[in-house]
């Protein structure tokens, strides 16, 4: 499958890395590839950097946001929430019209620090708001509650016996993205139901930084047991 993955972090980077592994065809998209490329890591050097990882991974393609969508079949949103919207705007509705689009990013509003705020909630979430601005593309939200190696190598905790959970109005989108998450290695896809359902999975993440901060790591995951 032809697979955009938007977002340069770590995020982004484990996605199209595993994407890449799976036998996918993977371009990240980003604003400015070479800028992307180029860009150092806060000492000033180069390792560690993005670029670097490019440089690792001679199968993935870097592009802008529009070429990356327009050459995919699915879509995935590893931006950060607050520029989500502007990252998909940047794509072009026409690229993604049609298509499935995975969104990973939460509302996170770290503009008073840590722990941060949900900038939506309640009575509406970031999925919706994608959602509704790009009406004619498919949106799952799905592997927004765990960290970036859990998200695509599920095995590595409990043998992968752990949730992981999708919401989204399409029916055959869902399948499509089940199918990828069983690729990854999970064994437990809760689905929610419609778009809508993503408000708990997003206000989840309350819970989730604080669970970080307890444990003093990112590697857990909840367990839907019946």
């Amino acid at each position: 499958m032809r697979i955009a993955v938007f977002g340069t972090g770590m995020v982004g980077q484990a996605i199209a890395a595993r994407c890449d592994e799976l036998g996918h065809d993977v371009t990240v998209g980003t604003r400015d590839p070479a800028a992307s490329r180029a860009r150092k890591v806060a000492d000033g050097t180069s390792e560690g950097s993005f670029g670097a990882w490019l440089d690792a991974h001679p199968g993935i393609n870097l592009a802008t946001y529009a070429d990356a969508a327009a050459a995919s079949e699915l879509v995935v949103n590893a931006t950060s929430g607050q520029v989500a919207l502007a990252a998909l705007g940047a794509a072009g509705s026409e690229h993604l019209t049609g298509k499935i689009l995975i969104d990973i990013s939460n509302p996170l509003d770290f503009s008073a620090g840590f722990p941060p705020t949900l900038f939506v909630k309640d009575t509406d979430s970031l999925g919706e708001q994608i959602q509704t601005a790009f009406p004619d593309t498919h949106v799952v939200k799905a592997l927004n509650t765990l960290a970036a190696e859990l998200m695509v190598r599920p095995a590595q905790l409990a043998g992968g016996q752990h949730s992981v959970f999708m919401s989204g109005n399409d029916a055959e989108a869902k399948a499509t993205v089940h199918t990828l998450l069983e690729e990854f290695g999970h064994t437990d896809v809760i689905d929610l139901g419609d778009i809508s359902t993503c408000r708990g999975t997003e206000m989840f993440l309350a819970l989730w930084v604080r669970a970080m901060g307890a444990l003093g790591t990112e590697m857990f995951n909840i367990k839907v047991v019946r």
